[in-house]
């Protein structure tokens, strides 16, 4: 058993933070995205140049279709190193590349050239709409309803907390086909363009992180049976693989990049501050705040790179993403909160990243499955599997 990273990987990991500490982080003290919009244009040309310049370009695509392709813990190293800087948008992340939904790699060779390509090449955006009002984290009560309609579906339903929609030409829909069946194959994914007639931008949700992601309302939207992605009854499975490495990649080693500065600046600010004559760092209550931190800090990324090796590895890893997802959320929003509480007063200001942080983080312990929901499910399958005979 071996806990060091690959010599190959370390190289990767400091020419990422160099990155990051030399074009990224002054760029904090003129920028902070605030919603879904992306980086602006005179930030994000210039920065992908230099990126490319250094061989960070499309990092999280196959190299069939011109990327790196590198494997998960690559890329959860690398999104740790990201998530140190607030000058990035929290969810489009485009410096390293047109942002590319995993489901899009299922399309079959016409749709790759309709969809994937130009994505690839930036010509396109799509975004993806699972969440709905009554539904929640439960596919089993998803109403958005698919019906056969000769060589069209029709479509009719409403997808809440769609983030990008408002930019984007065509969402990835997740709809009940088989409603006998739902989520146990029931579920196809569907192409939809976005300017289709039905197609109802209803409203915008502004929320606590500064963004305002969407409700879309599909009124008998024909939908060609040419743009059903993968086949049939399978859209749930398709997008169950994308939300794991989320989880693992997102939710997990996001966070601990995030903890990680936070520490940092917890440290530094302890030694610089003096109160009543004493630094800060001298104070064993600071001390304690510091070293519960750390330990947390350093369980949470050996459980990030664990998990992401053994599905790199073809593992069943289904229970470990579930961990890696609700103890690195917690974990950073807990040493975030710490360091805002030795910063004092200023660490409330929006001079420092971690009220960004703190917000942020606070939508990870919701999105893609709340924490609640993954501990249950977790605790389900443990028993399930050793149920007494």
């Amino acid at each position: 058993m071996d806990f060091d990273l690959p010599e190959g990987l370390k190289m990767l990991k400091r020419t990422v933070r160099s990155f990051v500490d030399k074009e990224l982080i002054p760029l904090e003290r003129e920028y902070r995205p605030e919603g879904d919009e992306g980086m602006p244009e005179k930030h994000l040309k210039p920065l992908q140049e230099k990126a490319k310049a250094l061989g960070l370009w499309m990092l999280d695509v196959p190299q069939e279709y011109g990327g790196a392709g590198l494997d998960l813990l690559t890329r959860c190293v690398i999104s740790e190193e990201l998530s140190r800087t607030v000058a990035l948008p929290f969810r489009h992340i485009e410096v390293f590349g047109p942002e590319v939904r995993p489901v899009l790699f299922y399309c079959n060779e016409e749709q790759k050239e309709r969809f994937l390509f130009p994505v690839l090449r930036g010509e396109m955006r799509a975004c993806f709409a699972q969440t709905e009002p009554d539904a929640g984290s439960d596919p089993a009560a998803m109403r958005t309803m698919a019906i056969r309609d000769g060589d069209h579906f029709l479509l009719n339903g409403t997808k809440r907390f769609i983030t990008g929609a408002g930019r984007a030409d065509y969402a990835q829909v997740m709809a009940v086909t088989d409603p006998e069946k739902r989520a146990r194959g029931g579920i196809t994914c569907f192409m939809v363009d976005m300017k289709s007639p039905g197609v109802v931008l209803e409203r915008q949700w502004p929320t606590m992180m500064g963004d305002a992601p969407w409700q879309i309302v599909f009124e008998d939207v024909k939908v060609p049976a040419a743009n059903v992605i993968g086949k049939i009854g399978e859209g749930f499975s398709l997008a169950q693989k994308w939300i794991e490495e989320g989880r693992i990649r997102g939710h997990g080693a996001r966070p601990v990049g995030i903890a990680q500065r936070a520490l940092d600046m917890m440290i530094d600010y302890a030694h610089a501050r003096v109160t009543f004559g004493r630094p800060l760092a001298d104070r064993q209550a600071v001390q304690f705040m510091v070293a519960d931190s750390a330990m947390e800090l350093h369980a949470a990324r050996l459980m990030v790179y664990e998990c992401a090796w053994r599905h790199d590895r073809g593992e069943e890893v289904r229970n470990l993403a579930y961990m890696v997802k609700v103890t690195c959320a917690e974990m950073a929003g807990r040493v975030v909160d710490r360091s805002i509480q030795v910063h004092g007063g200023v660490g409330l200001t929006k001079d420092l990243p971690l009220e960004w942080w703190y917000r942020q983080l606070r939508s990870i312990r919701i999105t893609e499955g709340a924490t609640e929901v993954l501990r249950w499910r977790l605790a389900r399958n443990l028993m399930k599997a050793q149920r007494p005979s």
